[in-house]
């Protein structure tokens, strides 16, 4: 198999070792990611600002987490376990999602004196969206024609969601002086971490080198001009480069936002992983 070459099937990928641990090294960030975000995002199910905006939130994080499945499933064609295994059952330091994802709404806990930042969550989503769609875009292009075809139906949905965010920052961007406050505040706060977002991990010399998906400076640039555009049209000061948190989640490491969130999740699986969901 050569490189860039079109691998049409699973079977062909895994022809080729080296191809197949490149594919599953990305398919892992991209699963990750979106499994771990939609479920901050759905500790806001009854703390969202209004009921439609309950119903929107949960919405779209159920999306997103239909995304991490199918990536998961990806993974499970490669023959590395169970999807509903990979997902539940790997300790936190197997997993290769962006710190950002992971980090907490806020003070507190879901059933136990929530105060959680509703700026933070609606930055978080749009700047991590924002990136999502340049990767999506980006793997249309992938030698892997499994992914880009359900890339190409992920972007399609992915867009009405990058909507949504887009309506809440422009909400907050021009409401009180309190909500302007806490959107840069917010912003301050995610771009901390942001710069993590376009890293390929530590493989990811193949993962370009196979055509997998367009290499890291390329996607961050087309992010970040994205996302600048995005921020002056409402009227925000654009924060620089973005800063890349002291764990590397793409290598596995990670906070202890993620033990819990791990925890909590596969609390019920991890009681009897055999039994049929």
């Amino acid at each position: 198999m050569g490189e860039n070459e079109r691998v049409e099937s699973v079977e062909q990928a895994k022809q080729n070792q080296e191809y197949a641990q490149a594919l599953a090294d990305l398919l892992f960030q991209i699963a990750d990611d979106d499994f771990i975000l939609a479920y901050r995002g759905s500790e806001w199910l009854g703390l969202a600002p209004h009921i439609e905006e309950d119903v929107a939130f949960s919405s779209m994080s159920q999306d997103m987490m239909g995304h991490a499945v199918m990536h998961y499933q990806m993974l499970e064609d490669l023959g590395l376990g169970k999807a509903d295994d990979l997902a539940q059952l790997r300790v936190a330091g197997a997993f290769r999602n962006a710190i950002l994802v992971e980090r907490k709404n806020g003070a507190g806990e879901y059933n136990d004196n929530p105060h959680y930042d509703w700026a933070y969550a609606i930055v978080r989503s749009y700047v991590y969206g924002l990136y999502k769609q340049v990767r999506l875009e980006s793997l249309l292009q992938s030698s892997y024609a499994p992914l880009a075809l359900i890339s190409r139906k992920m972007l399609t949905e992915h867009r009405y969601h990058l909507m949504h965010w887009q309506v809440w920052l422009k909400q907050l961007a021009n409401s009180t002086k309190d909500a302007r406050q806490k959107l840069e505040n917010a912003i301050s706060k995610v771009w901390e971490d942001a710069g993590e977002l376009s890293s390929l991990g530590q493989n990811a010399e193949s993962i370009v080198r196979f055509g997998l998906i367009t290499g890291e400076e390329l996607l961050k640039q087309r992010w970040l001009a994205n996302t600048k555009d995005i921020f002056q049209k409402a009227g925000l000061s654009w924060p620089g480069e973005p800063g890349v948190p002291a764990e590397r989640g793409r290598l596995g490491e990670h906070t202890a936002d993620l033990e819990q969130a791990l925890a909590t999740l596969s609390e019920v699986y991890r009681l009897d992983p055999v039994a049929k969901w």
